[in-house]
């Protein structure tokens, strides 16, 4: 069994709350991690489960253990009832835990129901940190990070990523409330794999399936919701330079970009025009999710002038500005560094790091040319 790093936040946030709410992606661990903190467990997508927590919810609610309550958004009905359980004993910590596969901003009625009442951990796929194993650390970024997605099991690649994307978009995606056909959905998402990476054209995209502007981007509203695609927002100082302001687009898994790709070993990858990009994003994935796995609260951007100087993201942490350039690459250059600089300059960043697959780190803890391993270490610092 792999240990989850967010753990030890999850039980930490239920010593300190009614109620906590675990989310993240179908399939990336939630309910295997739940189940390894204990308690009372009930899977809401069933309807024999949803009447045992309706006839027990009184002693449910004096329980001294935990309630897990799985898939917490396909019972909206829930919410009213745990926010009076809640109010009746404000002052009983870790009573709830919610497992989610939605992002709140899509569940209207945890943000009306229990605001205040319970806090948020998002569990991402396997972070890099989390696999003791150098083949299963090296195999991540081709792979994804699903435990049933390959990493661990190989062969089920990229089969099982294409059911994963085939379950979304046919059932839970419209049971979400995403009004769009099966059919556009997976026209859409074939079309953000044209773009993953890039910044966000929603009227481009729209003109070719025949929608609108303001359509396409209340689909992506649904499909970042769900987990699969991350709008990066530009970071915008106060400087006289032209920026550009669209968010840029990524997968969030490099799993499931791939296999939506037909990509399905590491040569084939190295030999496509888009890797760079590709290993831009897992990158940025993996520094946000060991920031979230920790706890430390954090802004994610990315920085871009008209004239080209870029940051591939930028972290508002600890009132300081990180700025972090990724390179595809196993022998940065000076250039690179210099490159970087010049960028990190403009918005006045502390710290900067120029990540790359080298196998020597050079620099200080605050300027360095590195690998992911170091950088996720020094984020967790």
């Amino acid at each position: 069994m792999i240990r989850r790093q967010i753990q030890h936040l999850a039980q930490q946030r239920l010593d300190q709350y009614p109620a906590v709410a675990l989310v993240g992606p179908r399939q990336c661990g939630k309910t295997t991690l739940a189940q390894m903190m204990g308690g009372l467990y009930f899977d809401l997508e069933q309807e024999p489960e949803r009447l045992r927590v309706d006839l027990e919810w009184d002693s449910l609610e004096q329980s001294s253990e935990l309630v897990i309550l799985d898939e917490a958004q396909s019972w909206p009905e829930l919410f009213p009832r745990l926010r009076g359980a809640i109010d009746r004993h404000r002052k009983r910590m870790g009573r709830f835990l919610l497992l989610g596969s939605v992002s709140p901003s899509l569940m209207t009625q945890v943000s009306e129901s229990l605001a205040g009442r319970l806090s948020l951990v998002e569990l991402t796929p396997f972070l890099q940190s989390e696999l003791k194993k150098r083949t299963q650390r090296d195999a991540l970024w081709l792979y994804g990070g699903f435990p049933d997605g390959g990493v661990l099991q190989r062969e089920r690649f990229p089969r099982w990523q294409r059911d994963y994307l085939a379950l979304l978009t046919q059932r839970d995606l419209p049971s979400w409330g995403l009004p769009a056909k099966p059919q556009t959905t997976d026209r859409l998402l074939q079309m953000l794999t044209a773009v993953h990476g890039q910044t966000w054209n929603a009227s481009q995209i729209g003109q070719s399936l025949g929608l609108s502007y303001h359509t396409i981007n209340s689909y992506m509203d649904y499909l970042s919701g769900a987990f699969l695609i991350r709008r990066l927002p530009p970071y915008r100082p106060n400087i006289r330079k032209r920026l550009v302001k669209s968010p840029k687009i990524y997968w969030r898994d490099t799993g499931l970009l791939h296999a939506q790709l037909n990509v399905t070993d590491e040569r084939a990858l190295l030999t496509q025009p888009w890797v760079g990009a590709s290993w831009e994003g897992f990158v940025i994935e993996q520094a946000i999710g060991v920031l979230n796995s920790v706890g430390r609260p954090f802004e994610a951007f990315y920085f871009r002038t008209s004239d080209q100087y870029e940051l591939d993201l930028v972290l508002e942490l600890d009132n300081e500005l990180w700025a972090i350039e990724v390179k595809l690459t196993a022998s940065p250059g000076p250039k690179d560094m210099e490159r970087l600089d010049k960028a990190a300059d403009m918005i006045g960043a502390t710290r900067r790091f120029l990540v790359s697959k080298t196998k020597r780190t050079s620099g200080d803890p605050d300027r360095a040319s590195c690998n992911l391993p170091w950088l996720l270490e020094r984020l967790t610092r």
